[in-house]
Parts: C-alpha cells; structure tokens; sequence
C-alpha cells in the first residue's frame, strides 16, 4: 500500500472516516477520509487513545482532547491553531475574529485553517466567515469538507445555514 494512504488507524464517524498516522510517539496527523475507506483498528497504544478520545468526542461534544501533537507547520500556523484550540466547544470565532487576536488577517488565518494536520483535534470547523459557513479543508473536495463542518458544528449544537 502506498505510504500516503497507511494509517495506525481509521476510525468510522457518523460524517466519513477520520484517518491517524503517528510518528516518534506523537500525532503527526489525523485526516478527513471518505467512507469508501475501511475502518482499521489500532496499530499501537497510543493509536488506540487517540481512537478513544476521537470516540469519545463523536459521544459528548464537550470531551476536550488531550493528545501528543507533532510540531507541525510554520510559527504562523502554529499561532493560529493555538487560537483555534481556546475557542470552546459550543462557540465560534469568525477568520476576522481570530486575525485580530493575533494581529493578522482573515485569509492568513483561513489560509493556515486549510493546512490544519490536526483535523477535529485543532478545531477549525469552529471559524466562519464573517457572513456564514466559510470555508473548510481542501478546496478541491467540494462539498465534503463543508458536509463534514456542518456535521461537527450541528454536534456541538452551533446552527449555521
């Protein structure tokens, strides 16, 4: 099997699949996967926790991950995904919202939402835009991205059109 498509584990949502791949004991990345993929089940210990913990969230909105990340991306990013993981569950800041508290601006901030390698655990589906849904994942997956935005925001009880 090709190497990007490996996983330590995928695991069944109510929307697709969420794919883990780890590294150096550390997330290295989880991913929004169609359902054509098959779950898989965990490779290690602690693929087995970030299953749980993703189970656990998929059960009770409020779980609030707790989980080894991988140093990821620019400082930039970083900044941004650190924003994005004080918004609480339940709540949602706009691109421009969290520009401003980093001192940046809204596509800077939409752009590193798009490079998330932390999918659900980084919560970008939490930022909107300023007059609606707003963007989500890679523009070239169409609707799947946005399906999988509006499922996870309808879970934590936000309403969105």
């Amino acid at each position: 099997m090709p190497e990007l498509l490996r996983f330590d584990a995928v695991v069944a949502a109510p929307f697709a699949h969420i794919g883990v791949r780890l590294a150096d004991g550390e997330v290295a990345e989880t991913v929004y996967l169609p359902a054509s993929f098959r779950a898989q089940a965990p490779r290690s210990v602690l693929a087995r926790e970030v299953v749980r913990q993703i189970r656990a969230y998929l059960r009770d909105p409020a779980h609030v991950f707790e989980l080894p990340l991988a140093e990821r991306g620019s400082e930039f990013q970083r900044r941004v995904w650190s924003e994005i993981s004080a918004i609480p569950n339940g709540h949602t800041l706009s691109y421009g919202d969290v520009a401003r508290r980093i001192r940046s601006g809204p596509r800077a901030v939409g752009g590193a939402c798009g490079a998330n390698w932390f999918s659900l655990l980084i919560p970008c589906h939490r930022v909107l835009a300023a007059n609606g849904l707003g963007g989500f994942g890679d523009a070239s997956s169409g609707a799947f991205h946005l399906d999988i935005k509006r499922w996870l925001l309808a879970h934590e009880g936000i309403a969105v059109k």
